[in-house]
């Protein structure tokens, strides 16, 4: 690991060749392209298209849809690198639409769905009352919080949820198993981990480490099927119900937090603050997050650091807000590493 300093990374300058009013232009109808590959991901456009190019009228026929409008909605996309159009009027697969197939290694097919899903665009409407009080407007939008709303009225959005998120931890599961030094650890907690998708990554690579799961009851109920009594690491697994921000009553050689101290200070303070209390000296903690100010996507972070301030009040990170906390809490910060593009690790030791 690196020692812990980084440096903020900007978003590339825009092409000076391209006019301010055309930009301003095209930024302000970015619900169109946000909505094009929605429909693309939602019609299975990239897996109605196989190996060869295909055209409008031949890719109507497999969907089902009026050629025409399939038509417009192919150039739309070119225009983003989703889909490439040929000179004969045929279309041909890129990286990104490759992306939006459903049988592709990585696919990111149901976050798009996810991130576009009907509530998402009045919650952005609303952003500049989210900016004016400082707090989720969700809740006035829809009459109930953000969760409460998808388990009650949302239900196939909460499935999507949950396939989204499986999704993403799947990819950084692998992502975090390759960077995690695991010499002389022997047991691993994964703490607010969700499924378990992480701690189950981790033990398949290392056939000696003892885990265990810490999250709500209803997450842990629904536990990586690997950690599930009668899984493959049910025996070296421990499935613990519980709220970190109340009690983390685990002992083990490594605490892993990811992606779970972007609530509040408050809670963020709770969490660290009871980590400490459990770990023995010597312990150590790894928080992964994302950041708003030292990413080499920062347009990715910072839309979803405001879509947090929409459906939840929380915020992320930036690099200096989670330091003072990990400071605060008596943690030794030890290193600050890139574990993807999106995340970072903040290595430390417990005193």
């Amino acid at each position: 690991m690196t020692s812990a300093t980084t440096t903020a990374t900007a978003a590339p300058p825009s092409e000076p060749s391209v006019p301010p009013a055309m930009l301003l232009r095209e930024l302000v109808f970015g619900a169109a392209c946000a909505g094009a590959v929605r429909a693309a991901a939602s019609l299975r456009l990239p897996d109605a298209l196989e190996e060869e190019p295909a055209g409008p009228e031949e890719l109507a026929g497999r969907l089902g849809v009026e050629p025409g409008p399939l038509r417009r909605l192919l150039r739309a996309l070119s225009c983003y690198e989703v889909f490439a159009e040929d000179a004969d009027g045929r279309y041909r697969h890129t990286p990104l639409s490759r992306l939006l197939r459903s049988d592709e290694p990585g696919s990111l097919r149901d976050i798009a769905l996810w991130c576009t899903e009907p509530w998402t665009w009045q919650s952005w409407s609303r952003l500049d009352d989210a900016v004016r009080t400082g707090r989720s407007v969700f809740g006035d939008a829809f009459g109930k919080e953000f969760f409460q709303y998808l388990h009650d009225d949302a239900p196939e959005s909460a499935a999507l949820f949950n396939r989204a998120m499986t999704q993403s931890s799947r990819q950084s599961a692998q992502d975090l198993a390759g960077f995690l030094d695991l010499a002389g650890v022997s047991s691993v907690a994964d703490i607010g981990g969700g499924q378990g998708q992480v701690l189950a990554e981790l033990m398949e690579r290392h056939p000696g480490l003892r885990g265990t799961l810490l999250d709500l009851p209803k997450v842990v109920e629904h536990a990586d099927a690997r950690l599930l009594p009668g899984g493959p690491l049910a025996d070296r697994a421990r499935l613990v119900p519980g709220d970190c921000r109340v009690e983390v009553p685990v002992r083990a050689d490594l605490y892993l937090v990811k992606n779970i101290l972007e609530w509040d200070d408050d809670s963020t303070r709770r969490t660290l603050r009871n980590l400490r209390a459990a770990a023995a000296p010597g312990a150590r903690v790894v928080i992964v997050e994302n950041l708003v100010d030292d990413s080499l996507s920062m347009r990715f972070t910072t839309a979803m650091d405001l879509l947090l301030l929409l459906n939840v009040g929380g915020a992320k990170h930036t690099l200096g807000s989670l330091t003072a906390l990990i400071a605060e809490s008596g943690l030794h910060l030890d290193a600050i590493d890139p574990v993807n593009p999106y995340l970072h690790a903040f290595s430390c030791t417990v005193p």
